[in-house]
């Protein structure tokens, strides 16, 4: 099978001034109507999109970041994913590169409507390959002008996914591949500020240790730190309407701006 040509941008980028770059790979909820069409009426919704994200870290911009958001679904391609589909999670439940299944285990595609290799691979081309080309260039502009780079890594999920993780998710998970993409100053920093607060639950580390675009771009050596942030969706919205939630969001974004200021600073030392 072959899909349509997109009709709009892939993604949007606001460039920013200062050394840091936020990137949102599952923010987008587009599905081309061509494609939706041969999905279950259950993933037409785009259920597993990091609702809002985009929303949530808005504020980023009086802090100088640039922002990467793309329009479409994880559903067309999950960006957050090796171009060879190789497992980031080996032995555990996890969907794929262009996923068949939801979060939930349901399929995403009625029968025999599930993208070949063909297919897969032109989604690469069509709406991969433009976001990490942009997300490299701007990364190497960043490292240009302030000689170092910090690409923060902004997601969320359902608190509960059974066919993903075992019980509750706390509410916030930072992921840095056990340290490997960040230099240890930051990644004490983080965590410090968030062994401050009271106000919500979190570890570093634990089920989500950071994805793709996280493992992949992050080389404290060459200058460039990475760092993952998923989120629990019941602290800003609801997790059953996909409802942005003002009051949620407006008491979780004093921290999540703290924590960036607290990157930021890392990039001034």
């Amino acid at each position: 099978m072959t899909i349509a040509h997109p009709t709009e941008p892939v993604f949007q980028l606001h460039r920013g001034t200062a050394p840091l770059l936020i990137s949102l790979p599952h923010d987008g909820a587009l599905i081309p109507e061509s494609l939706k069409a041969r999905m279950v009426e259950s993933a037409r919704r785009a259920p597993d999109t990091d609702w809002h994200v985009s929303r949530l870290y808005d504020f980023a911009r009086e802090l100088g970041a640039s922002i990467l958001v793309p329009r479409y679904s994880r559903y067309v391609v999950d960006l957050n994913r090796p171009p060879d589909d190789t497992s980031l999670y080996p032995g555990q439940n996890t969907t794929g590169l262009c996923p068949a299944v939801q979060f939930s285990g349901e399929a995403v595609y009625l029968d025999g409507q599930s993208p070949d290799e063909a297919e897969v691979a032109e989604r690469v081309e069509l709406y991969w390959r433009p976001y990490h080309q942009t997300l490299v260039a701007e990364l190497d502009r960043i490292r240009g002008e302030h000689g170092r780079a910090v690409l923060w890594e902004g997601h969320s999920i359902r608190g509960e996914v059974p066919f993903l993780f075992e019980g509750r998710l706390p509410d916030l998970n930072l992921g840095t591949s056990g340290g490997k993409t960040c230099l240890p100053e930051l990644q004490a920093a983080l965590e410090g500020l968030l062994a401050a607060q009271s106000d919500y639950d979190w570890i570093a580390n634990g089920r989500f240790k950071g994805g793709y675009i996280t493992r992949h771009y992050g080389d404290p050596e060459i200058g460039v730190q990475a760092v993952q942030l998923e989120l629990s969706q019941r602290n800003y919205m609801d997790e059953d309407s996909f409802a942005y939630d003002e009051a949620k969001a407006a008491r979780l974004q004093p921290l999540l701006r703290k924590l960036l200021s607290a990157t930021l600073a890392s990039q001034d030392a």
